[in-house]
C-alpha cells in the first residue's frame, strides 16, 4: 500500500522526466525503482523476517536491462480524484471481536461496477507479509499493516483495479474492493490466547475476513452473477485460503475463481517460517493449492526480487556483502550465483508440476526481476508490460477467466523475455 503523497511524488517525478527525456538520454529504469522503494525500506523494517510468493529464483550470468519506457497514457500513475477511493471501516467488527493486530477496526475501500459490471466483483487482498514472532507483530503493530489508524484514508486503484478499460480491459466496469490487511497472518489466524509474553495482541484474521464478506455480501456481493479474488503477495496467500470459502458464499450458477499474485508454495526458508506463525497465531497453510476445488490463476515473476532480497539472501545472512550486488540488479550476478539460482527457479517450476496438470488452473510465470504484477498498470496492461505470446498479464488472466484460451505460460529463463521490467536497485 503506498501512500497518496509519495503517489503525488511519483507523479511529480514522472512529469520531470518526461521533460528531461525530450533533451537528454535519461534512463527510465529509475521511475520504477522509486515506486518500488517502499517494498525494500518495509523489509528492513517490518519485514526483517517475513515471507511471500513462490519457491524462489533463478539467475544467469550476464543481463543488459531493459530502459523502462514512460507511459503513454498518464492515467495509468497519477493519482487524480476519480482515481482515489476511501477506505470504510467495519464498524460492526467490534462487536465481533474482528480487530486489527493493535485492536482497531479492519478496513477495505470499495468502488462500485457500472454497465454490464454491476453484478461481477473483483477484490484484492493487500499485500505485507506475515509476523511470526512477537516482537514482529508488536512492530507490526504500529504501521498500516497492524492497525487502520495509520492507514490512508484514500488509496488510487489501478491494474487489476482499475475503472479504466485502456488498462484492465476485462474488468474496468466491475465492483472493485481493496482488502486492507493487517492481523499479520494472511486473514488466517484466530488464537485464544491475546496475551502474549505481557503484550497483548490480537489475532483475529479469520474473524475479520468473516465480518468483512457479510458486510460485501449485504452491499451486493450476494448477487454477483461473476466474482474474481485476488491478491498479492501475503495476500495472494490469502487468496488460496479462502478461495473456497468465497465460491460457496456466492451464488451456485456465479463464475467464480481466484487469482493469486506473488503467492507461497515454500521452501525449507518457508516451512521454518510457517512452523512460527502457525504456533504463534494457529496458521495451517500447507497443501493448500493441492485442496483447493475453484479455479485458480497464479501470477509469479521467477525471480522476484522481494524473495531474493529478503528471503533467498536477506541482509543478516551475507554479512561479508557476497551477495550485495547481485540482490540488487541481476546483471551483477556472478557464476556461482546464478547456478543457485537456476536451482531455486528449478524447484519452483517442479513444485507447480502438479499444478499444471489441473485442467481450469492457469499460470503466468515470466523471467522478470520484480514482484507483484497486477497491481500496477505498467505491469498489469500497457503498450510497455510484460509479454508471453504477446499477451499481457491482464488478457492473460481474462483469457483464462472467461475462457476463451487454456493459458499456462512459462517463461523461457532470464534473460530471454525483452519485456520484462526488471529492477534496479543499485
Amino acid at each position: 500500500m503506498v501512500p497518496p503523497q509519495y503517489i503525488k511524488g511519483v507523479n511529480f517525478e514522472l512529469k520531470a522526466r518526461r521533460k528531461a527525456s525530450e533533451m537528454a538520454n535519461v534512463n527510465p529504469n529509475l521511475r520504477l525503482r522509486g515506486l518500488f522503494l517502499w517494498w525494500r525500506k518495509w523489509g528492513k523494517k517490518d519485514w526483517a523476517i517475513a515471507a511471500v510468493g513462490f519457491s524462489i529464483i533463478v539467475f544467469i550470468l550476464t543481463y543488459l536491462s531493459r530502459p523502462l519506457p514512460l507511459p503513454l497514457d498518464p492515467a495509468a500513475t497519477t493519482s487524480t480524484t476519480d482515481n482515489l477511493v476511501g477506505l470504510t471501516l467495519l464498524h460492526n467488527a467490534r462487536d465481533r471481536g474482528a480487530l486489527c493486530l493493535d485492536g482497531s477496526l479492519p478496513g477495505y475501500h470499495f468502488r462500485k461496477g457500472f454497465g454490464s459490471g454491476s453484478n461481477s466483483w473483483i477484490l484484492h487482498i493487500e499485500g505485507g507479509g506475515w509476523c511470526n514472532t512477537i516482537g514482529s507483530c508488536l512492530q507490526r503493530k504500529s504501521t498500516a499493516l497492524g492497525s487502520s489508524s495509520f492507514m490512508d484514508h484514500e488509496v488510487p486503484f489501478s491494474g487489476i483495479l482499475s475503472h479504466q478499460s485502456s488498462q484492465n480491459p476485462d474488468f474496468f466496469n466491475w465492483n472493485k474492493v481493496k482488502i486492507r490487511y493487517c492481523d499479520g497472518a494472511s486473514f488466517a489466524g484466530h488464537s485464544q490466547y491475546e496475551f502474549k509474553n505481557g503484550t497483548k495482541l490480537l489475532f483475529r484474521g479469520h474473524l475479520i475476513w468473516e465480518a468483512l464478506m457479510d458486510e460485501l455480501l449485504s452491499i451486493g456481493l450476494s448477487n454477483a452473477k461473476q466474482a474474481l479474488l485476488s491478491g498479492c503477495s501475503a495476500g495472494g496467500l490469502a487468496t488460496l485460503i479462502h478461495c473456497d470459502d468465497f465460491r460457496e458464499l456466492l451464488p451456485k450458477d456465479a463464475t467464480v475463481k481466484c487469482l493469486a499474485d506473488a503467492d507461497v508454495l515454500g521452501n525449507n526458508t518457508m516451512g521454518s517460517f510457517y512452523r512460527d506463525v502457525t504456533q504463534l497465531q494457529c496458521l495451517f497453510p500447507q497443501e493448500i493449492i493441492k485442496e483447493t476445488r475453484t479455479p485458480i490463476f497464479l501470477v509469479n515473476p521467477a525471480y522476484d526480487f522481494w524473495q531474493i532480497q529478503h528471503i533467498l539472501v536477506p541482509d543478516a545472512s551475507d554479512p561479508q556483502g557476497y551477495w550485495k550486488r547481485c540482490r540488487m540488479n541481476l546483471r551483477y550476478c556472478n557464476p556461482s550465483q546464478m547456478e543457485i539460482l537456476q536451482g531455486f527457479r528449478s524447484s519452483m517450476l517442479k513444485a507447480l508440476s502438479d499444478f499444471q496438470q489441473k485442467k481450469e488452473g492457469g499460470l503466468f510465470i515470466n523471467s522478470c526481476f520484480i514482484h507483484c504484477q497486477t497491481w500496477m498498470a505498467e505491469t498489469w496492461h500497457s503498450s510497455t508490460s510484460p509479454r508471453m505470446n504477446d499477451k499481457t498479464i491482464a488478457e492473460s488472466v481474462g483469457d483464462w477467466y472467461f475462457n476463451r484460451n487454456i493459458v499456462k505460460q512459462i517463461d523461457c529463463p532470464y534473460p530471454c523475455n525483452p519485456t520484462c521490467y526488471n529492477m534496479d536497485f543499485t
